[in-house]
């Protein structure tokens, strides 16, 4: 079977658009009834229904990331919930990336915080949250450093990755650069994994025995520096596969859409990218001293600040885009379906 992904570029005349006045889209999870839940700096999720309707579901009210013009305070100050996964019973995973804390939250708005600590100590940044098919809670920490922006430089590997179960939180990959999105294969085999100022994806061998579920040594799974493969300002953020086994990954401050075959090769699907904004950021961030004025220059007009990618609609082929700036979700039809995630 041909690849689907070969000879298949996205335009922008093929996005269409779900939701409005969204605060800091994300991270979107799809329903089989086409309902979608999208990350909200308010406080919480907003529910998109299938006929566009839509309702804030918040923890409490926030009003940090809209009430500011300080742009860099908008994404270091407040709540920002970040990824979001679906808890066995419906109730809502939220990896708040501004309280630093991994949180559950009803479909009502009732919220309780699951972990803010680890080892002892406070967890960090946390950034995006999985659910496994044995109902086992992954979790991702970027960086512990409180001002993110800061951590935004080569050479910083305090990022991690942990896992929840009947024994409690605990670290289950150490020593990564900004650890972001994660994923598993079809078959549970590998963990996938963004880091995103290591500016490659990073791959664990997953075994669950008699011992306990653990994760092998680290292997790149693509380039080993977007950068250094031609992508400048190559930052992955969001990744997910699809049935083929391509994995999708969004390049945040580059403002690429990309999939990285089963043999490795990388495809270009989407490119919004500003080249003279990317080419300074690239340069800062060589030189260690990326300011966040070189970040927010490079989002774009039609998916600014490209962060995750999510399949859905009842066939899996609604693919459907999560930012950092916009205020509504760029979708567009996908030729090769997702790879259903557990709660489907």
């Amino acid at each position: 079977m041909t690849n689907p992904l070969k000879g298949f570029r996205l335009q922008k005349s093929d996005l269409r658009f779900k939701g409005h006045d969204l605060q800091r889209p994300e991270c979107i999870l799809a329903e089989r009834d086409g309902t979608l839940w999208s990350a909200d700096a308010r406080g919480g999720v907003m529910r998109i229904a299938p006929d566009g309707s839509q309702s804030l579901i918040a923890q409490r009210a926030d009003t940090q990331f809209a009430g500011t013009n300080d742009l860099a305070k908008r994404f270091t100050e407040g709540t920002l919930p970040n990824g979001l996964a679906f808890a066995a019973n419906g109730d809502i995973l939220i990896s708040n990336f501004g309280t630093d804390r991994l949180e559950v939250m009803t479909r009502q708005g009732d919220s309780r915080v699951l972990y803010d600590s680890i080892d002892g100590q406070p967890i960090g940044k946390v950034n995006f949250v999985l659910r496994d098919s044995k109902n086992r809670i992954w979790l991702t920490v970027s960086t512990r450093i409180k001002n993110w922006m800061e951590a935004i430089r080569p050479g910083l590997n305090d990022g991690f990755i942990a896992m929840a179960d009947e024994k409690g939180l605990r670290i289950m990959a150490d020593g990564l650069h900004f650890t972001n999105e994660v994923r598993f294969d079809a078959r549970e085999e590998y963990l996938y994994a963004v880091e995103t100022c290591g500016r490659r994806i990073s791959r664990f061998k997953f075994s669950d025995g008699a011992d306990g579920p653990k994760l092998g040594p680290r292997e790149t799974y693509g380039p080993e520096d977007f950068g250094a493969a031609g992508f400048p300002a190559g930052f992955p953020d969001g990744l997910a596969f699809d049935a083929y086994g391509n994995l999708w990954v969004t390049l945040v401050m580059a403002e690429k859409l990309i999939a990285i075959t089963p043999e490795r090769e990388v495809l270009t699907l989407f490119d919004d990218g500003n080249p003279e904004a990317i080419a300074a950021l690239e340069a800062a961030y060589q030189a260690g001293k990326p300011a966040p004025e070189h970040m927010i220059a490079t989002k774009s007009a039609v998916t600014p600040w490209m962060a995750s990618i999510t399949f859905g609609g009842a066939d899996l082929r609604d693919a459907h885009i999560g930012t950092l700036f916009g205020t509504n979700i760029p979708w567009f039809r996908s030729p090769v379906a997702g790879l259903p995630m557990v709660h489907w």
